[in-house]
């Protein structure tokens, strides 16, 4: 007969007995950062904690993946007051926030309305959730943190952010990413993406502001200009280290080469602050037969990507004496 465990609630107060010395740097890490990215269903990566705004300083800042917006994150181990109210109104605009996230073991009934009130009456570019933060373990097992949302902007999971009508090519290239959100999902991968745009790419953290990882779809050849379609895995540097990166990189080229399987493209524009290196294949995006195969190949190579790159990006990062973040 079948033996199942039982859900114990584990108090959070006895795992982290202080918020900004360990609840926060725990939220912090690579490892951890995705849970809360998946309760929201953004892909989150770290800009910074104890983010200077004015004398004030703000938990932690992050950055979507797919939309390049930041989003502040504020955390109180109890119940939600009015001093943490003030704070994420005075932080967001200091750090030109989009996404507002305010967590708290407990979010009492006037501060979940306060947060509804300001999704009603702020735009759609601005977005505020209230997470209330709980612990759970299995008999002997180790606890695990699980965030729960009890309050977003309305239709937050139902709809796109508001933007102009969009055309064929845009359209076949949501339904693109949806498809392949669907497929990572449905394969357990160790990949997530984060909530589908109409545009040819989605991007991935590499767990460092220093670079991120895009999969792209496209229909227009920029470096052959030509029109024709393909399927591209990008590993993206970001000034003000892209250039020294990419050097740095580029002199284990052979090495880096042989761990990915794939000979690599190193792009290098003179016009551009940005440094780009990746591996390409052509392939019909409209052929939908066509896209498991697709969907398989940009997994594959996604994940290589991130198992020779980011390793190396982090100790490029740590060897400048960095926390990830850019200066």
């Amino acid at each position: 007969m079948l033996k199942l465990g039982q859900l114990e609630r584990v108090d959070i107060g006895e795992l982290f007995k202080d918020e900004a010395r360990e609840f926060t740097p725990w939220l912090a890490k690579e490892e951890n950062l995705p849970l809360l990215g998946e309760a929201i269903g953004l892909d989150l990566e770290l800009v910074g904690q104890e983010q200077n705004v004015g004398p004030f300083r703000a938990d932690i800042l992050c950055k979507d993946v797919a939309s390049g917006a930041n989003v502040l994150v504020e955390n109180q181990l109890g119940r939600t007051d009015h001093t943490h109210l003030g704070q994420i109104l005075t932080y967001a605009p200091g750090l030109h926030a989009a996404i507002i996230v305010w967590i708290a073991r407990q979010m009492c009934d006037e501060h979940r309305a306060a947060l509804d009130w300001l999704n009603e009456v702020t735009d759609e570019s601005i977005n505020f959730f209230g997470i209330e933060v709980e612990a759970w373990r299995i008999g002997e097992s180790d606890p695990a943190v699980k965030f729960n949302v009890v309050c977003q902007p309305n239709e937050w999971l139902k709809r796109p952010p508001a933007r102009p009508e969009i055309g064929p090519t845009q359209q076949l290239q949501l339904e693109y990413w949806r498809a392949f959100k669907a497929f990572l999902e449905e394969k357990q991968s160790k990949l997530s993406v984060g909530r589908p745009q109409p545009q040819s790419w989605v991007g991935f953290g590499v767990g460092t502001s220093r670079a991120y990882f895009n999969a792209v779809a496209g229909t227009w050849d920029a470096e052959a200009r030509t029109s024709r379609s393909f399927i591209r895995v990008d590993l993206i540097l970001n000034p003000p280290t892209a250039e020294a990166d990419f050097k740095a990189l580029h002199s284990q080229r052979q090495e880096i080469e042989q761990e990915v399987g794939d000979k690599l493209t190193w792009y290098s524009p003179e016009n551009s602050q940005s440094r780009r290196i990746y591996v390409k294949k052509l392939a019909d995006i409209k052929d939908r037969d066509k896209w498991p195969e697709q969907f398989e190949w940009l997994e594959s190579r996604l994940l290589a990507f991130r198992r020779v790159f980011a390793p190396r990006i982090k100790a490029l990062s740590q060897a400048a004496g960095s926390n990830g973040a850019l200066s």
